[in-house]
C-alpha cells in the first residue's frame, strides 16, 4: 500500500501545503486542483497512480490547510497563485519534464507554469478546465466576464452567490447521475475552508480576477497550435461551469488529443476515478513513455 504524505513547504514567505505520493526517480505528474475544493479532491487519485508516477499536489494560498493571508495585504490573482506554486516547485526540485493534471482552476495556473517553463511540459491532462469561450454555461460565463471594480458592493453581490452553501453543494452534485456516489465531505470540507477568517473575501478576489484567464485565451491556444503538446482530456457531461462543447473545443487546436466524455459533473474524480485512472495509464503507454526497443535493435546495439 503507497501512503500519501502531507508536507508544507515556504513559498513566498508562506507555509504552503502539500500531498506527495509515489517515488522520486519516477515520472513526475503535478495535480493542479480548482474551486471550491484543494489537494483534497486528489486524495484518491495520488494512490491509485503512486506506482508508477511522484506525484505532487499544492493547496493554494487561500484553500485547504495552506495559509490565507488577509486579502488587504495580499493579492489574491491567478498571478500570484502561479507564483507560489512555481516558487514551492523549485524549492521541492520538482522541476523538469513532468505532466500536468489541471482541472478548473489549475488550468490557468498550470497555463501559467507552461509560459514560464515550457521545457517542463512534457504531457498534459485535461479536466473540466476551460481555455475556450466555447461551451460555457450561464454561471461560467457570468465569472470570466465579471466588470473588475476592485471588489465593490456590485461586483460582491454577483459573485456571492457563488460562495453559498448551496452553490457549493451543487458545484460537487450538479451532473452526478448517482449523488449518493458523491460524499458529503467535499462541500463540507470546502465550506469548512471557506469559512476560515479570510478565506471569503480571497475567493471574491479569484472568482472577479478570473476574467484575467479569459484574456490570455487565445495567447494560450496559439501555443497548443505551435506545440501540440501530448494532451488527454477528461470532461464531465454535466459540468455546472461547462457543457461537453468546452471539452471538444480542443479538438480545433490539438487534433490528435485524446477527449474521453465521461458521464460525470466538474469533479469527474469522485465517481469516475476507475475510468480516468485507466485512461492515464493507457494514454501514458501509448504516446509518452519511451518505447522499449524491439529486439532487432537490441541485439543490434549488442553487436
Amino acid at each position: 500500500m503507497r501512503l500519501t504524505k502531507f508536507r508544507t513547504v515556504s513559498a513566498g514567505g508562506l507555509e504552503v501545503f502539500y500531498r506527495e505520493a509515489g517515488e522520486p526517480g519516477a515520472p513526475k505528474l503535478l495535480l493542479l486542483g480548482g474551486f471550491p475544493s484543494s489537494s483534497y479532491q486528489f486524495r484518491n487519485l495520488m494512490p491509485a497512480l503512486a506506482d508508477r508516477f511522484h506525484l505532487i499536489s499544492f493547496d493554494y494560498p487561500g484553500f485547504g490547510n495552506t495559509e490565507t493571508p488577509d486579502p488587504r495585504e495580499w493579492d489574491y490573482t491567478f498571478d500570484h497563485l502561479a507564483e507560489i506554486v512555481d516558487e514551492a516547485l523549485l524549492a521541492l526540485d520538482f522541476t523538469g519534464p513532468m505532466g500536468l493534471y489541471m482541472q478548473d482552476y489549475g488550468g490557468p495556473i498550470g497555463n501559467r507554469l507552461i509560459c514560464l517553463h515550457p521545457d517542463w511540459l512534457r504531457w498534459q491532462i485535461i479536466q473540466n478546465a476551460s481555455m475556450y469561450e466555447e461551451g460555457l454555461t450561464d454561471a461560467r460565463d457570468a465569472i470570466h466576464h465579471c466588470p473588475w471594480s476592485n471588489g465593490t458592493a456590485d461586483t460582491d453581490a454577483l459573485l456571492e452567490a457563488f460562495l453559498e452553501p448551496e452553490t457549493v453543494k451543487a458545484i460537487y452534485l450538479t451532473g452526478h447521475p448517482d449523488p449518493t456516489r458523491i460524499s458529503p465531505d467535499n462541500w463540507n470540507i470546502a465550506l469548512q475552508f471557506l469559512a476560515r477568517p479570510n478565506a471569503h473575501r480571497a475567493q471574491l478576489d479569484l472568482l472577479c480576477d478570473y476574467r484575467t484567464n479569459a484574456e490570455r485565451y487565445p495567447t494560450w491556444q496559439r501555443r497548443l497550435r505551435r506545440d501540440q503538446p501530448k494532451t488527454l482530456i477528461f470532461w464531465g457531461q454535466g459540468d455546472i461551469f461547462s457543457t461537453p462543447a468546452g471539452g471538444e473545443a480542443y479538438l480545433s487546436d490539438l487534433p490528435d488529443a485524446t477527449l474521453v466524455p465521461l458521464n460525470s459533473g466538474h469533479f469527474a474524480l469522485e465517481d469516475s476515478l476507475t475510468d480516468i485512472v485507466a485512461g492515464i495509464n493507457n494514454f501514458y503507454d501509448k504516446n509518452v513513455k519511451c518505447p522499449r526497443p524491439t529486439l532487432a535493435k537490441e541485439l543490434g546495439r549488442t553487436a
